[in-house]
């Protein structure tokens, strides 16, 4: 068993666990009445963009400041100039990074967006790229915390920075679109929003470190261009491999931004309905966000208890908590990428108005489970000290993805584009799978999981089918209607598929206890044995 102090360490990981929950909840969620206020073509210009600041965020939030945490956690109770000297080196390291990324996007805005088939998003890509000037802010004080086992104003700057990012998007767009400004200058002051948000997040962690008087630290003169050169390599390749690992679903977007949009105009598709058919496809990326908020929950709390097992040479308790964890992330991800396929039109219709582009967003929807899978593998390698490989595994992927979207779009449009997301993160989970298999064995356990999941999720199918069939007959119709079937749907759908799962007891009483209201189920799935 692991010692009492990892419970200080649960609580922690908890708590940014519960922050980065509420984020991806609002980063999802908002997305939908944006959608509804500047349309698809609105919707495709902001979308083609959003990834340079999801890469940004990513950056900010996971890669940089959990490498800073560990030369905090690991240097804390030691020579204190030393660490102050690491800290000023991860700053400059970082502040040059930041400098680079602006410098790039800034005055390679031309270029990206010609790359991008549309020279209008210039000044959108020049607004974004600012971003990257509060990376070092925001990674440093996170991380300085984080090590020192404060997790509260991480917690509050990303919760409050992604609260004020959000209204001021919904707000700014709402304004310009009211007042008859162009669709692209409405993104570019949904853009602006995001610039809003981390100026935020960046005051409040100002004002936590001037709590602490941790700001003069960075004045005190002594470092070496030697301990410079060591913790800037540190730095710069830990924080980029475990930051690429957070990016899957934003890097595959980054593809769709460079090329999907291009490839429909180039085959002869109108610039306009190419626009249009852009921002259908993007209607998934809320959708899926959603769908993996679990498995990056179960990520950010595993990470820290493997890590620290691992370091401990406690082989069992990391092969049980893994194996618990791959079971519950292939269960939950498996019901919610079924049943979102399966009710992916009226759901289309309920949050965009339109059910144009189901069949794609209903290829996309398979995309949850995968990633999720990939959160969770990517997640143990790296606490088991495989850094660098889910980075390898995932440029693999990228690289499909990207041959993937030019040989089907031309042939399929946005279908190919969702075919080609599937088979990149197909690709990088079957990966991470037998490469995690080699440390921790997982495949008896995914395997004996398989045909029970398989039976369930058919049942689901065949029950949502027909409940939507029966709906159907009642003649009615519009977004009101549609909004019942899917919100019914769910309900349905989940009972069935959990009810099966339970029924047949594939999940022990210790995994049902991780999940939501799980030990009442338990409880309750307990008593009507007893009865039977």
């Amino acid at each position: 068993m692991l010692y009492k102090g990892s419970n200080e360490l649960i609580k922690s990981a908890l708590i940014l666990s519960a922050a980065g929950f509420a984020v991806k909840i609002m980063s999802a969620a908002y997305r939908v009445p944006f959608q509804n206020i500047v349309g698809d073509i609105g919707f495709y210009i902001y979308q083609q963009i959003y990834p340079i600041y999801g890469i940004a965020a990513i950056l900010a939030t996971s890669g940089f400041p959990v490498v800073i945490s560990k030369l905090v956690a690991e240097n804390k109770h030691g020579n204190q100039k030393q660490l102050i000297y690491q800290l000023q080196a991860a700053f400059f390291t970082l502040l040059f990074i930041g400098i680079s990324l602006f410098v790039v996007f800034y005055f390679g805005a031309n270029m990206i967006a010609d790359w991008m088939g549309d020279l209008l998003l210039a000044p959108l890509i020049k607004t974004i790229s600012f971003i990257f000037l509060f990376l070092p802010f925001l990674s440093m004080w996170r991380g300085y915390f984080q090590g020192e086992g404060d997790m509260k104003p991480t917690a509050v700057s990303q919760v409050v920075e992604q609260l004020a990012r959000v209204m001021a998007i919904l707000l700014l767009a709402s304004i310009l679109v009211s007042k008859g400004y162009s669709l692209y200058t409405a993104g570019r002051g949904a853009l602006a929003g995001s610039l809003i948000g981390a100026s935020i997040g960046v005051s409040l962690l100002t004002y936590f470190a001037a709590r602490k008087k941790l700001i003069k630290t960075f004045f005190i003169k002594g470092l070496s261009l030697n301990q410079m050169y060591k913790t800037a390599h540190t730095v710069f390749l830990h924080g980029t491999a475990i930051c690429v690992s957070g990016m899957v679903l934003v890097l595959f977007q980054l593809i769709d931004s460079l090329s999907l949009y291009s490839i429909l105009t180039k085959t002869g598709v109108a610039v306009d309905y190419a626009k249009s058919l852009k921002g259908v496809f993007d209607r998934g990326q809320p959708l899926i966000q959603l769908g993996t908020v679990t498995a990056a929950s179960f990520s950010l709390v595993l990470v820290p208890l493997v890590t620290t097992a691992w370091n401990r040479k406690e082989t069992v308790f990391v092969r049980e908590k893994t194996q618990s964890a791959v079971k519950l992330t292939i269960i939950i991800g498996a019901g919610a990428a079924v049943g979102l396929a399966n009710i992916i039109q009226p759901t289309n219709v309920m949050l965009f108005k339109t059910a144009t582009g189901s069949t794609a967003l209903s290829i996309l929807a398979m995309s949850i489970f995968f990633s999720s899978l990939i959160l969770v593998c990517a997640g143990v390698l790296q606490g088991v000290g495989h850094v660098f490989a889910p980075m390898k595994y995932i440029l693999l992927g990228f690289i499909f993805k990207f041959v993937c979207n030019y040989l089907l779009i031309p042939i399929i449009g946005i279908k190919g584009a969702a075919l080609a997301t599937i088979i990149g993160l197909a690709l990088i989970a079957f990966l991470l799978v037998k490469k995690l298999h080699e440390k921790v064995t997982i495949l008896p356990v995914i395997i004996s999981t398989l045909p029970i999941l398989l039976l369930s999720v058919g049942i689901m199918t065949v029950s949502l089918q027909f409940w939507q069939l029966i709906l159907s007959f009642t003649g009615y119709s519009g977004r009101m209607y549609n909004a019942i079937v899917a919100i019914s749907s769910v309900m349905i759908g989940s009972l069935v598929y959990v009810t099966f799962i339970l029924r047949r007891g594939l999940l022990t009483e210790e995994e049902m206890s991780i999940l939501p209201f799980g030990s009442k189920l338990g409880r309750l799935m307990k008593t009507r044995r007893r009865k039977l």
